[in-house]
């Protein structure tokens, strides 16, 4: 982290969405109270007048809802597919939102309709279980992952074709999006592309030991508060860390990855470390930092110019890890 960090300012129209919006209180906020503020939460994202800020979906694509069904529950998964398809099997996106204990895939239309109409492709973005006291991050991370799983296992109904997958994710989602990497890896689901987006990929005791986590500190999208409740949720005594952590895992061996990072974020530092990480285990990976721009930027496009730059590079990078023939290309 250098000092200029220190000096970086967001724009003012997410500092004023800021100042609108009021947290709870985090050190007492019960189950119920959640539930409620999530929910709030959520239908704002989902609203017309929210496309201003969240950006509007591209009209060359089409999204539906459509289920997910597994033995033992349903996850609801928002489709994003090219409004005239050319009668072809098409890559797939496996895509999870942030949040984490709030957060639905509909606040991601902007991105995701986008990829779907310009690659073009399939892009499943999931609804995964919210954290909440009796549901822990291990939970989302396997809606995640089995998302994944049933969809390239039905490809045919699907329409998508198997050899050519990516999964993406911002913040928790970005997470996720990095273990389903990894499961994919162990299981030998072959996974072309990984994009994380602000990625929070330590949610142990070091999580909040990263130098970006007091420099800048609290940003005005996502609180050292949030952080700590964040934390809370996600690994309840008994929990295994190990399962849920990326950064911690062995990251040899997996899909080449793109990770893009706010400066302006507490968790800048999980996504640059683990870039680094990967490196190191000779993953290609790309670090691309946005500097001044917060945590969720990519959601926020109607306020932070940063969020078109980021849709390109990320448009950029599927394309060439999904192509039917991929071109190969330096990572460095």
């Amino acid at each position: 982290m250098n000092e200029g960090t220190r000096r970086e300012k967001v724009s003012l129209g997410v500092r004023l969405l800021h100042a609108v919006r009021k947290d709870p209180d985090w050190e007492t906020l019960t189950a119920q109270e959640l539930a409620a503020f999530g929910a709030a939460v959520n239908r704002t994202a989902s609203s017309r007048p929210a496309g201003l800020i969240a950006g509007f979906p591209d009209r060359g694509a089409t999204i539906t809802w459509q289920e997910v069904a597994l033995p033992d529950r349903v996850i609801p998964v928002r489709v994003h597919r090219p409004r005239h398809p050319a009668g072809e099997a098409l890559p797939l996106v496996v895509h999870v939102h942030g949040g984490g204990y709030m957060g639905t895939a509909a606040q991601c239309d902007w991105a995701n309709s986008h990829f779907a109409a310009r690659l073009p492709a399939v892009v499943v973005s999931v609804e995964h279980r919210l954290l909440a006291p009796d549901t822990p991050l291990s939970a989302a991370v396997d809606d995640g992952w089995d998302v994944l799983r049933h969809v390239v296992a039905d490809a045919a109904d699907w329409g998508i074709d198997p050899a050519r997958v990516a999964v993406a994710g911002e913040s928790c989602g970005g997470l996720i999006a990095a273990v389903t990497a990894i499961r994919a890896r162990d299981a030998g689901l072959a996974v072309r592309a990984q994009i994380l987006v602000n990625p929070a990929v330590d949610p142990t005791a070091s999580m909040l030991d990263y130098p970006s986590m007091t420099d800048p500190g609290d940003s005005p999208m996502l609180t050292l508060a949030r952080l700590r409740y964040f934390q809370r949720l996600a690994l309840p005594p008994g929990a295994d860390p190990a399962a849920v952590s990326p950064i911690h895992a062995d990251l040899r061996d997996l899909a080449p990855a793109l990770v893009l990072v706010p400066t302006v974020d507490p968790l800048a530092d999980h996504g640059r470390r683990y870039a680094q990480r990967l490196q190191a285990a000779g993953t290609p990976a790309l670090l691309r930092e946005h500097p001044g721009a917060p945590h969720a930027f990519i959601t926020l496009p109607g306020l932070v110019r940063q969020a078109k730059t980021a849709r390109a590079q990320m448009a950029e990078f599927l394309a060439d890890r999904l192509a039917a023939q991929p071109v190969p290309r330096s990572l460095r």
